[in-house]
């Protein structure tokens, strides 16, 4: 057998505690044909306690302990500074030295980032690295039927320059192309219209690069009624513009189960209405459940880094780590420094 594929998980952070990610990573020690073995990092005794409850292979999954974490609450640099032993940082480290393949957390997204760029170095090429997140979209994409598409940037850079939007295409084409299958992803801009002259300077200026660039699939710019569509398999833009729109497609889902929450406490003809309309609403809520994901890269450093949401359950965190075992079985930052080289 090869050797297993190490996945280092910072436990601590995420707005419920280490509960889900334990659950998560226990699950994923019984699955009978991974090979991925995971260190979770942490408060060694929460951690052993969540344990106890959970059903796991203990040859496969290691406790690693950090005294300190970083919360959601607290203002990313100056906590990292105030303790240089937490979970976060602990976890990267692991995977600096080699004792870990890849990292993944839920924490607090600015504290990740920071984490790593205090620990990883940046590909050649990479002046920012990009936030990505995958979003639900209508058509579905690759061989696997994948109800999901890419964006990038959603927060890590929220100004980008021309060379910022080209390296985020060239990396979000190959994480698409490694992890979802797709032989040629099809990539966008984000712009105000589809001419090639909408949108800001940087993006006129990626745009005339992109189109230029060989062999990525580079399809031209894409509006906002194109992303829930499914149109294009990557969408790239500016990290303040891409926070806002991921935001707004997760209140989708929110927005659908209240739907059908408050039809089914209203009068009887909204509850007959709602039974004509129940798979409907149910094929919203499944097409927008990101927990079936789990995750999605921070790309750009000489090491893979998968951020899970903060609100990830168990199911979540699980494919959150198989995730991140995915990008390290394909070699998804060689394939990134090729494509940017």
């Amino acid at each position: 057998m090869s050797a297993p594929v190490r996945i280092a998980v910072d436990a601590m952070g995420a707005d419920d505690g280490v509960a889900p990610l334990v659950a998560g990573a226990a699950q994923v020690s019984c699955e009978e044909k991974s090979h991925i073995a995971v260190t979770l990092v942490g408060d060694r005794d929460a951690i052993e306690r969540a344990l106890s409850q959970q059903r796991h292979d203990p040859s496969r999954l290691t406790v690693v302990h950090a005294p300190d974490a970083v919360c959601m609450t607290d203002k990313p640099r100056e906590a990292l500074t105030a303790m240089p032993h937490c979970s976060i940082l602990r976890a990267a480290r692991l995977v600096r030295d080699g004792q870990a393949d890849a990292l993944v957390s839920a924490g607090s997204t600015g504290a990740v980032i920071l984490a790593a760029s205090d620990t990883f170095s940046r590909l050649p090429g990479v002046r920012r690295v990009g936030l990505a997140a995958v979003y639900p979209t209508v058509e579905r994409h690759g061989p696997h039927d994948d109800p999901f598409a890419l964006m990038l940037d959603v927060g890590a850079t929220l100004s980008c320059s021309a060379d910022d939007l080209v390296a985020f295409a060239v990396m979000g084409s190959a994480y698409s192309r490694i992890i979802s299958d797709i032989e040629a992803p099809q990539v966008a801009l984000l712009s105000n219209g589809s001419e090639a002259s909408k949108g800001t300077a940087a993006i006129v200026e990626a745009h005339r690069r992109l189109a230029a660039a060989q062999p990525l699939n580079f399809v031209g710019n894409v509006e906002g009624i194109d992303i829930p569509s499914g149109r294009v398999d990557v969408v790239v833009c500016d990290g303040f513009v891409g926070n806002i729109v991921l935001k707004m497609l997760e209140g989708v889902h929110v927005a659908a189960k209240a739907l059908a929450r408050n039809a089914a406490d209203s009068k009887l003809r909204y509850k007959l209405g709602l039974g004509f309309l129940s798979r409907g609403i149910r094929r919203i809520s499944t097409l927008t459940d990101w927990k079936q994901y789990g995750g999605a890269p921070i790309v750009g450093f000489d090491h893979a880094v998968i951020k899970a949401h903060g609100r990830s359950n168990a199911r979540a965190v699980r494919n959150a780590i198989k995730v991140a075992g995915k990008t390290v079985e394909r070699q998804l930052v060689q394939q990134i420094r090729r494509g940017l080289r």
